[in-house]
């Protein structure tokens, strides 16, 4: 269960049908509490700082935010409930989820393996995947918005998410946090969904190894890493370590979608079989909904079995793929084919406080 402080003197009792009970964190733009509604539901509530209420610019932010939030679908995420953006104390209502954050899990239990992480690698890229197809990039996906509910993983934290436009870029500012951001975070070039995509897989190494994929020394030394060194994958083991390389290649035209990968985590938990020759593909939503159920479930990724055809002696010639490749034979979705990328060397139920 998540920390709940008690409010604080100065904090309120009550925003509009909601009675406040406790904070559960606080960040530079607001604060987050824990609330009943009138039929003693619990939901979570960021309120805008009192000092932010005259500021045109900070509630414009805000706004913003409540708008990408809604354009998101409810998979794997906390949905928005309510929201008063106009008045003197601007608030947005969320579903309350109640879980820690997967920092402190990995700082109280340590690394995660087995079922506990190929669930997570499931959930977390099920809710990238809806926030990009509803246009949107998160910006700043880490251990710290990514919360373990009992069904299962849900990102939040939509403070710094911005809306595509219709190159499908945005111009780049350099917010997000260090050790998770994408070079062309780092060097200011357009932010698309491949740099929510390299973050998931800094998290994910950090899930399975308890360290930062580039480090967490200075920040400089960090960023240095990450524009020109390999990741230290540690004690990631495949299938999952060679599709996190794939993520974590430095060219973002390089990286594979999140869509894509998905789906390839999917067909590797057996969620989602290689469609018949001539079927019509999976609709978006229905791959959503496999992403959600299988994060919530008993589900573990396995290597698909050895092809015949790369058999000693069989009839192919060619090199098998090796396990970094998101595409084996057999493995159809539209996944690039290529080598694998080198391989070397941290709220609750809330859009965030920050």
């Amino acid at each position: 269960m998540a920390a709940i402080a008690p409010l604080r003197p100065g904090d309120p009792d009550r925003l509009g049908a909601y009675r406040l009970t406790g904070l559960l964190g606080e960040g530079g733009q607001g604060s987050v509490y824990l609330a009943e509604d009138d039929g003693g539901g619990r939901v979570a509530i960021k309120l805008l700082h009192a000092r932010f209420s005259g500021d045109a610019k900070a509630r414009a932010r805000f706004a913003a935010e409540l708008e990408v939030a809604r354009r998101v679908s409810p998979f794997c995420t906390a949905r928005i409930l309510d929201a008063d953006v106009e008045g003197d104390r601007p608030y947005i209502v969320s579903e309350y989820i109640d879980g820690p954050s997967l920092s402190e899990v990995l700082a109280a239990r340590g690394p995660r393996s087995g079922g506990d992480l190929d669930r997570l690698a499931i959930g977390t890229m099920t809710a990238l995947a809806a926030i990009h197809q509803a246009g949107v990039v998160h910006r700043d996906f880490k251990p710290h918005n990514v919360l373990i509910a009992a069904d299962g993983p849900r990102v939040i934290d939509f403070g710094i998410a911005r809306a595509l436009d219709a190159t499908g870029t945005m111009s780049s500012t350099a917010v997000g946090t260090p050790a998770y951001m994408a070079p062309e975070q780092i060097t200011g070039g357009p932010i698309g969904p491949q740099a929510d995509v390299w973050a998931w897989g800094a998290t994910m190494v950090y899930a399975a190894s308890g360290h930062a994929a580039f480090g967490q020394d200075s920040i400089p030394a960090v960023m240095h890493r990450i524009l020109n060194l390999p990741p230290d994958l540690g004690a990631l083991t495949e299938p999952l370590r060679g599709l996190v390389a794939r993520c974590l290649t430095k060219d973002p035209a390089a990286r594979p979608s999140s869509q894509q990968v998905l789906m390839q985590l999917l067909t590797l938990a057996g969620s989602l079989p290689a469609p018949a020759a001539g079927a019509a593909p999976e609709a978006p939503t229905a791959i959503l909904n496999q992403g959600a159920e299988a994060a919530a479930t008993d589900t573990r990724l396995h290597l698909p079995p050895p092809d015949p055809a790369y058999a000693p002696g069989g009839p192919q010639a060619a090199p098998r793929p090796g396990p970094g490749a998101l595409a084996p034979p057999g493995l159809p979705h539209g996944f690039p084919q290529g080598a694998p990328a080198a391989a070397g060397r941290q709220a609750a139920g809330t859009p965030g406080a920050g």
